[in-house]
């Protein structure tokens, strides 16, 4: 068995507004997402990636930096909201009556 058979591809994807990057590695399948992520070059890309700070998963999926991947496996990591998806909606939802209460006082007084 060769060393390259030991290996496995995976995938460190970093996304920005208007750009993706996207660094395919191969590691030992022992190796920690934090490591691979380290491995990848991406902090030092990116430092305003924050391992303590950002989120990370595997195809959208909530990991842990000490899970483990499998071979051909997406590493992704989040960056922090910028707003909360909660309040969006809450406030969209007050505009919408607001307008809706404002259309009746028009249409009344005419």
């Amino acid at each position: 068995m060769t060393s390259e058979e030991t290996l496995i591809h995976v995938e460190v994807v970093y996304a920005l507004p208007m750009a993706q990057k996207v660094i395919k590695l191969a590691v030992t399948p022992d190796m920690q997402v934090q490591q691979i992520i380290e491995q990848s070059g991406v902090l030092a890309l990116y430092p305003e990636v924050d391992l303590k700070v950002n989120k990370v998963g595997v195809y959208s999926r909530n990991v842990k930096l000490d899970a483990t991947v499998h071979d051909g496996d997406r590493i992704e990591i989040y960056r922090p909201l910028l707003a909360d998806p909660k309040e969006i909606r809450r406030k969209r939802a007050e505009q919408a009556k607001k307008e809706a209460e404002q259309k009746d006082v028009a249409t009344k007084a005419d």
